[in-house]
């Protein structure tokens, strides 16, 4: 059971990490809700940060539900996206969708991820 967790290195948590992501983002994965940014990075496994800003999703309540649900997305799946530090941003209207829409969302959001960096890998070992 100890796979599923979210402990502390699976997270971004300083601000150069967030700024490696926004200054040289590899991959991106947009709609109209999220936009996704992802760099590969040294680890073997992916790291998840969140931009959800106040002005976007207004209430607290909803910012947090919002990454809540994206944070338990990402922890049972994590073992299918790439090595990658990520970074969620929120645009308006997040949050006036219903749960199972995020999710429905952000599961759509992984995968082409996934196939972004798996159609880029092999360019990259060339």
């Amino acid at each position: 059971m100890a796979e599923f967790e979210y402990p502390r290195e699976l997270r971004l948590l300083t601000g150069a990490d967030f700024k490696r992501v926004f200054d040289k983002a590899t991959y991106k994965v947009s709609d109209q809700h999220l936009l996704i940014l992802a760099r590969p990075c040294q680890t073997s496994h992916p790291r998840l940060g969140f931009v959800i800003s106040k002005k976007n999703v207004r209430l607290a309540v909803n910012r947090n539900r919002v990454k809540r649900i994206i944070r338990e997305s990402f922890r049972l799946n994590r073992h299918k996206l790439p090595p990658c530090d990520l970074v969620i941003l929120a645009r308006k209207g997040v949050d006036q969708l219903d749960n199972e829409a995020i999710h429905r969302l952000i599961s759509k959001s992984w995968s082409r991820l996934s196939k972004k960096a798996d159609k880029a890998q092999p360019t990259a070992k060339e």
